[in-house]
């Protein structure tokens, strides 16, 4: 027997693996062309390789691609206003292969999107230690389409999602190693008879400075991820606190705030902006990047002994607020710009390329979800919320009984309970903070001009509220065998409905050639079109 579940334990996240790579990476060189905002990145990675900045590219240069003869980029800087490190990814594909060819562009997007489905899955096992939920997640995320087509287009978000989930996971064993270490540190004080009230102040914490770190990567991917930093730097905090409260440290808030919460930060924050400024090393190592060169004026520079700072670190942060500036004042309208307050009911997909090929067919890639799997993801938040609030409800109308220990489940217990979900509240947490922070922050600028796509950085976390619900569906260990066997049933009735959707939909995911007809066939609101 345990010879049979190591053999599923290793076979099932392999075979999840193997549809991610299939899905990925046959045919990625389809179509030909270049796709949506693959004008500028496939560009600007092109150019990095070439100049070490951005440069500029002459009028055409969209048509030379696509002939296989890509022209010579300018010296001129370009504008951009995204950072580098994305850009960096894809420059890793056209150096394997040459800017030449349509794989090339695509290569290192597509492998991340397959490493973001191996990383959900790290992710996944170690909030649920199940040899089950865990391949269910990455499994979801390998056949949904934004991950499939976010995957196979040259656009930065897939890299951002992979960069963002690997920092979770780096926050999880943080916690994990932070809490055996809060444990022991009172059971050395304790035995000795020293006072422990204000708890320790934990400073050599390896997995919050990887968490630092890789932050500061996504963040130069896209600013966007500074959220999402945010947010989980405001969780490992909580988490903190809430870890001293249940061993017993009599001043676990103010010793948190006071003395650890100060640390974590001069853990994490310096870590973090040196990973992000490593990313500019090219337009820091010349000079004809945008801003690198300018003459800084007196009246410019920065004030008091700041001014002394060098040139190029005054230009580049020059740089930077003239990107901001651009990003919270971008309104440009699109025929696909899709509002913030429509994505959960994923109203505006991203269409990335159409061709109507005049015989009767069409190539289309669209970034639409399976929408199943999509819709279902969001009530499983609902689902969730709402079986948070009932728990809450009914610890306030009676009370609880702590255990001898006084702790809560660890990372892989299922919740107590009736509840409509499955998971630890540590695990609850993640995954609602990671839908919260790559969610809510676009909904403060409803006038900018956004798209359905960026909600790939969202979609691994539902996917996980997702799992975590259908846990609850197959049954815990304490139930009756007819109610495991009823749960198990629906689970596989649910995830083959999906399979058959998302193959239905694959052709708009992969921009294989189809028949008008059967296009308009998936066009199940008419804001998809």
């Amino acid at each position: 027997m345990a010879t049979r579940e190591r053999l599923l334990s290793l076979g099932m996240p392999a075979a999840v693996l193997g549809v991610a790579a299939a899905t990925r990476l046959i045919a990625l060189d389809q179509p030909g062309v270049l796709v949506f905002d693959e004008t500028y990145y496939v560009k600007d990675a092109a150019s990095l390789l070439e100049l070490g900045y951005e440069g500029r590219w002459p009028d055409g240069s969209d048509e030379l691609f696509a002939t296989g003869t890509p022209p010579t980029v300018g010296e001129s800087a370009a504008f951009v206003a995204h950072p580098p490190l994305g850009k960096w990814v894809i420059a890793l594909g056209i150096l394997a292969l040459g800017p030449a060819d349509p794989y090339g562009w695509r290569l290192g997007v597509a492998v991340s999107g397959v490493l973001l489905v191996a990383a959900l899955m790290v992710l996944a096992h170690l909030l649920w230690r199940s040899t089950t939920l865990t391949p269910l997640a990455g499994g979801l995320l390998a056949i949904d389409g934004n991950a499939i087509v976010m995957s196979r287009v040259a656009l930065l978000d897939g890299v951002l999602a992979l960069a963002v989930v690997l920092a979770v996971i780096a926050v999880v064993l943080d916690r994990r190693s932070s809490r055996a270490r809060l444990d022991h540190w009172l059971a050395t004080r304790r035995a000795a008879g020293r006072p422990t009230d204000w708890g320790p102040a934990l400073v050599a914490r390896p997995w919050l400075l990887a968490a630092g770190a890789l932050f500061g990567l996504a963040v130069s991917v896209k600013w966007s991820a500074l959220y999402l930093f945010a947010a989980f730097a405001v969780l490992t905090v909580v988490a903190d606190a809430l870890d001293r409260r249940r061993a017993g440290v009599a001043l676990w808030a103010s010793g948190t705030l006071l003395r650890q919460a100060p640390l974590s930060v001069l853990v994490t924050i310096p870590v973090a902006a040196a990973a992000h400024l490593a990313t500019w090393w090219g337009w820091f190592a010349t000079t004809g990047g945008y801003g690198r060169s300018r003459t800084i004026a007196d009246a410019e520079r920065w004030p008091g002994i700041l001014g002394a700072m060098p040139d190029a670190l005054q230009n580049w942060w020059a740089y930077q607020q003239s990107v901001y500036g651009y990003h919270v004042g971008e309104s440009t309208p699109h025929p696909y710009e899709a509002p913030a307050a429509g994505w959960p009911l994923l109203l505006r997909p991203t269409y990335m390329h159409y061709v109507d090929r005049g015989d009767g067919t069409a190539e289309a890639l669209t970034g639409i979800p399976n929408p199943l799997l999509w819709w279902g993801s969001v009530a499983a938040v609902l689902v969730i919320l709402v079986g948070c609030g009932m728990a809450a409800w009914r610890a306030r109308r009676r009370p609880v009984i702590a255990t001898a220990a006084g702790a809560e489940p660890h990372e892989g217990a299922s919740s107590t309970g009736p509840l409509p979900f499955v998971g630890s509240p540590w695990a609850i947490a993640v995954i609602l903070t990671g839908v919260a922070a790559g969610y809510l922050p676009w909904m403060l600028y409803p006038e900018r001009t956004t798209f359905f796509f960026y909600t790939i950085v969202v979609t691994p976390f539902l996917v996980l509220a997702l799992v975590s619900v259908l846990g609850a569906v197959l049954g815990r260990p304490s139930d009756t065998v007819q109610r495991r066997r009823l749960g198990s049933a629906l689970v596989v009735a649910t995830v083959s409905m999906l399979v058959v959707v998302s193959a239905f939909f694959l052709p708009l995911w992969t921009g294989t050639p189809i028949p008008l007809e059967f296009l308009r066939l998936h066009y199940w609101l008419p804001s998809w079109i």
